[in-house]
């Protein structure tokens, strides 16, 4: 089952409503150490259509927004550290994208049937306060961290 990424439904295309102004695309660059195995990750295990590119650099259209990777051969590891929340070591810096509820289930189970090592396995976060929330986080080829969330209601994605 492969999720699509460029989904008419306005919350999949980056135009969710918070407080009914449509959200703008983001644009996020980040390196990564073999544009092949970025192209398999993002592309084919994601899910990503492709835009544009070069030798060095491949866009994706990374749940409708912009995401590209940019070839460093020199990468080396990564600079991650950890902050607990609720119970869990969150990797930070990472990355990511909001879907709704079912489409975060649907992902998560893709996800598991491909066999992803996933840093944190999809989990219900805050369950039963405000903000509750599908979490998952995994790393790319090239060590970039991503967390994957989702929401039965977009509206509480700032909840206190």
């Amino acid at each position: 089952m492969t999720i699509s990424t460029s989904d008419p439904n306005p919350s999949a295309a980056g135009q969710s409503s918070l407080e009914g102004s449509p959200l703008p695309p983001f644009h996020l660059a980040v390196p990564v150490h073999d544009i092949a195995a970025a192209r398999a990750f993002y592309g084919e295990l994601l899910g990503c259509p492709e835009g544009r590119s070069a030798a060095t650099w491949v866009d994706f259209n990374f749940f409708g927004h912009q995401f590209v990777v940019h070839l460093n051969e020199k990468m080396s590891g990564h600079g991650i550290h950890y902050n607990e929340v609720d119970g869990h070591g969150v990797p930070v810096p990472h990355f990511g994208v909001v879907l709704t509820m079912e489409r975060w289930t649907e992902l998560a189970e893709t996800l598991k049937g491909k066999d992803i090592k996933f840093e944190i396995a999809p989990y219900i976060r805050f369950a039963g306060e405000p903000g509750e929330q599908g979490t998952m986080f995994f790393f790319d080829p090239s060590g970039n961290a991503i967390e994957i969330k989702g929401f039965n209601n977009l509206g509480s994605l700032f909840a206190k």
